[in-house]
């Protein structure tokens, strides 16, 4: 059987079967991201969105993964689900999402982590735990009774994957491994060895 022509549309597909399958949350992605040393850096994410753009993410910029994309506008991403015994790899340049995006997403979160991206400086140093409760609690009395507007550090990225790689296991180890690279307007897919 050959392989759909479209792996974004695949992806989609795989997403909503992983959903399904899986205790946990189908969408944690492990995104590696460089420094301009090109020194690496990996962490969890939750894939938020995945359209013929791209792939989508949000952070507070201000992050180590923020700073890293500044620098080098370059990640990969993987996504398993050890239930259906499937991966996927994507690669490719990232830029940040518009603030009207930014804020359309920012805007369905709870509250709770609305204000918690107010409250948390990502990554800095944290001198103790009630310095942070003692931000959350400043943040609360700021926005009580209204909304809570997305800070500005805060925003999406959209990975334009250069590359798609989909895994799923098989006996003996002869896992069956499909590349896709963008080709012009569409996709080359090649078979890898396992």
């Amino acid at each position: 059987m050959s392989p759909p022509p479209d792996p974004i549309a695949r992806l989609v597909e795989l997403l909503a079967r992983a959903a399904a399958a899986s205790r946990n949350d189908a969408t944690a992605a492990a995104l590696a991201t460089a420094d301009a040393r090109g020194h690496p850096s990996v962490r969890i994410v939750l894939l938020k969105g995945a359209d013929a753009r791209g792939l989508s993410f949000f952070t507070n910029r201000d992050s180590r993964k923020g700073r890293e994309l500044a620098e080098n506008p370059w990640a990969a991403l993987c996504l398993h689900w050890p239930e259906l015994g499937e991966q996927v790899r994507a690669e490719g340049p990232v830029a940040p999402l518009d603030d009207a995006e930014s804020d359309a997403y920012f805007a369905t979160r709870p509250r709770e982590s609305q204000l918690g991206a107010w409250a948390s400086r990502q990554s800095a140093p944290l001198g103790s735990r009630a310095e942070l409760e003692a931000a959350l609690r400043e943040v609360e009395a700021r926005f009580a009774g209204g909304a809570v507007p997305r800070p500005p550090r805060w925003g999406g990225y959209l990975l334009r994957p250069d590359t798609l790689e989909f895994w799923r296991s098989a006996p003996g180890r002869l896992h069956h491994r499909e590349a896709y690279a963008r080709d012009g307007g569409g996709w080359r897919v090649t078979l890898l060895q396992p």
